[in-house]
């Protein structure tokens, strides 16, 4: 991997992973190319490397602010509530990594808005909440003795066509209506009470309000969320304290584009607007935010937005870190325990988001949560309860090197938190060796610049000693360019520069070498695979892995598939190498199991039985019974041999077996010719019995048609009427 990088430069080689190193030692990989002086550290150290010119810097980790977690939130001072350490660090980087622990205290102070659609069609829900405050605090104080209660309302920009603009609804927009013919005219977002712990107030304040009336079905609520959520001043958002703002509606709201309808080219600026009355001032100046300005600036200012909605038509909030969405009765009885249900839910979880991110930092994170897996990926833990701490480990890379001196900043925060986690980096991009460097180095020819063990030569020169001129082919360049005189020229995989082979690129992989004799890519194959996947290849060999041999690494070192059914290796007929390699003749199978001319057991062992039986036998070389069986321990019960098969049985057994066959298909016969005869006739049974004429007559005859004479007297001269004659 590092040597794959070519790196002609200590900075280059620490750029390639944060696991290689250069070797700065000058007489190091003499005959070798440059990039063999970037390596992993251990590599370096085999292949000679002095580790006193290893330049591998490590990355640093200094905590500036690590502050100890906080158990509870009462009589807190405003500045001491701690919810995620450590809380500041620096970073020296090459790749760190860094634990950062989160922990959601108990009695931590809430500040609560409600942001309420004023609509005409929340009219009944107006009515609900008339005594909200007072039910609302008397549930939150079960949660934390720090409650404070916010109020504010919206309708819709008062521009067509999105409300009535004609000027017999400018005071009224209800008039006409019979329904309700009084309501206030049409706002776009009003701040009434800043947030307060006298929930009195909040009582007060929704008793005075009255439902105004719109045109189309959705409404401003994102222009009233946004106000809400910057004007931190007039809303009254403390800094430690749980932000969440209640919006209660029972339709989806207008997006940004949708102001174009309207004339409202402008995009929302972000900005806060409030006027001396506390109204959205900039309502038909600008558009509609979009969801990307809502998310930035709800998380900007730790805020958890609950959507309390009449309708499942809020698929989109899955775009905004922090959101929850709870279903509310057409009349809001349920909004208490809406409220209690999404706090706590906002409160079982916590998730990680970064600020300021620099480009060339990567970033990746491991979720320890509370059953203390590690969760590599994961920025998120769920299904906590109060009190429970999560780490999350934290490794941060760097992908490049920036100017030198430059520090960058960045945040990590849970969504909603205010409490942060600030990195600060500076970059280890430079190597010691480099503060050395000799310009006009006499080992440079003094023409060149020596530094961590290699020349840079000046423009026009070329060689590892900056000992040739661009454009020189001296034949004593090129010999040292010939592994051995009659070879081609750097192998035929390079071009010689100044004694030096420079090799050529492949898009099948590293061509390297003194000579460029080596690759990666030549070395045998298994099925299409390099080195069959268990191994390297290294100049035109496999180096395999550990538990693999063979020219392809496709041998597995492991013997537990050569034991055959009767526990012996190879069936006792051959040798377990890259398998079973049978030996006996005649003998296959994958443990050498079937062999047809291998002896039985009863051949083999036949004169151990009889020795051992009857003290006899065919005994070769002078053995003697319990030489001969030394390692046998076998009875005429464990080895019965079986005799010679009767010829006479065969014969009549097969003759049998024939005969037998051939009446019973006979029979089969037989019976299918009777089944089908039996089947035929009661057919024709049937077909009689459904006859209806006799034998005797034809159903196909059929009688001529009777004809009578008719006698007519015709009178010439008479007159005739109706058929009479007169």
């Amino acid at each position: 991997m590092c040597m794959s990088g070519s790196a002609t430069s200590c900075e280059e080689c620490l750029l390639i992973h944060p696991s290689c190193a250069w070797c700065a030692q000058e007489d190091f990989g003499i005959g070798r190319t440059l990039p063999s002086r970037c390596d992993f550290s251990s590599n370096l150290v085999k292949r000679g490397c002095d580790t006193r010119y290893i330049e591998s810097p490590k990355s640093s980790v200094s905590v500036l602010q690590n502050e100890v977690l906080s158990t509870k939130g009462s009589g807190w001072t405003h500045t001491n509530v701690v919810q995620i350490m450590p809380q500041k660090i620096s970073l020296s980087l090459r790749p760190g990594m860094q634990q950062l622990q989160v922990r959601q205290v108990e009695d931590y102070p809430v500040d609560l808005y409600y942001l309420m659609d004023l609509s005409l069609s929340m009219k009944d829900d107006l009515d609900t909440i008339r005594n909200l405050g007072t039910k609302l605090a008397h549930e939150m104080g079960k949660i934390t003795s720090n409650f404070r209660l916010g109020f504010g309302s919206f309708v819709d920009k008062n521009v067509s066509p999105f409300s009535y603009t004609a000027p017999k609804y400018q005071e009224n927009p209800c008039n006409g209506y019979k329904l309700f013919p009084n309501c206030v005219p049409t706002f776009g977002f009003r701040h009434i009470l800043s947030l307060t712990d006298k929930v009195d107030r909040f009582n007060e304040e929704v008793q005075k309000q009255m439902v105004s009336r719109n045109r189309d079905a959705p409404e401003g609520g994102f222009d009233a969320i946004l106000q809400a959520a910057v004007c931190k001043e007039k809303i009254g958002w403390r800094k430690e304290a749980y932000h969440l703002l209640v919006f209660a509606t029972d339709d989806v709201p207008h997006l940004a584009l949708d102001g174009r309808l309207g004339g409202l080219v402008q995009p929302h600026d972000g900005q806060c607007h409030l006027n001396e009355l506390n109204e959205y001032s900039a309502s038909t100046q600008m558009d509609y935010p979009s969801l990307a300005l809502l998310g930035e600036k709800l998380a900007e200012n730790n805020i958890f937005l609950i959507f309390a909605v009449t309708k499942r038509l809020y698929n989109f909030t899955a775009l905004i870190p922090g959101t929850t969405v709870e279903i509310l009765d057409q009349d809001s009885k349920n909004v208490i325990q809406l409220i209690i249900n999404a706090y706590n839910n906002i409160r079982s979880k916590v998730e990680l988001s970064v600020w300021d991110h620099p480009e060339d930092l990567s970033l990746s994170f491991t979720a320890t949560c509370q059953d203390g897996t590690p969760l590599p990926g994961l920025r998120k833990c769920a299904d906590l309860k109060i009190g429970d701490t999560v780490s999350f480990n934290v490794s941060v890379e760097a992908r490049s090197c920036p100017p030198r001196g430059t520090d960058q900043t960045f945040t990590i925060k849970p969504v909603g938190f205010k409490d942060r986690l600030e990195v600060t980096v500076d970059y280890q991009c430079d190597c010691r060796c480099t503060q050395r460097a000799q310009t006009n180095s006499s080992v440079c020819s003094s023409i060149g610049t020596y530094t961590c063990g290699t020349c840079h030569c000046e423009p026009g020169y070329l060689g590892a000693r900056c000992e040739c001129q661009e454009g020189e082919a001296g034949s004593m360049y090129l010999s040292a360019c010939r592994e051995t005189e009659g070879k081609q020229i750097c192998s035929g995989r390079g071009e010689c520069s100044c004694n030096q082979c420079l090799c050529y690129e492949s898009e099948f992989g590293k061509i390297y070498g003194r000579f460029c004799e080596c690759d990666d890519f030549s070395c045998a194959r298994h099925k299409g695979i390099l080195c069959s996947g268990h191994g390297e290849c290294h100049c035109g060999e496999c180096k395999c892995h550990a538990g693999y041999i063979g020219d392809n690494c496709n041998c597995s070192t492991e013997t537990s598939s050569c034991v055959s059914d009767n526990g012996q290796m190879c069936s006792g007929r051959g040798h377990c190498v890259c398998g079973c390699q049978c030996t006996e003749p005649g003998a296959f199978g994958d443990t050498c199991e079937k062999c047809p001319t291998c002896p039985d057991a009863c051949g083999t062992k036949r004169e151990c039985i009889e020795c051992r039986l009857f003290n006899s036998g065919r005994l070769a070389d002078n053995q003697t019974c319990p030489r001969l069986c030394k390692d046998e321990i076998i009875t005429v019960e464990t080895l019965k041999c079986a005799s010679g098969p009767d010829a006479l049985m065969v014969l009549l057994a097969v003759v049998g077996s024939i005969l037998l066959i051939g009446v019973v298909l006979l029979a089969v016969w037989k019976l299918v010719i009777t089944i089908h005869d039996r089947r035929e006739f009661t057919r024709f049974q049937n077909a009689r019995s459904r006859a209806r004429y006799e034998m005797a007559s034809n159903p196909l005859y059929k009688h001529p048609v009777t004809t009578h004479s008719v006698e007519t007297d015709f009178n010439m001269f008479g007159k005739s009427y109706n058929g009479g004659l007169l």
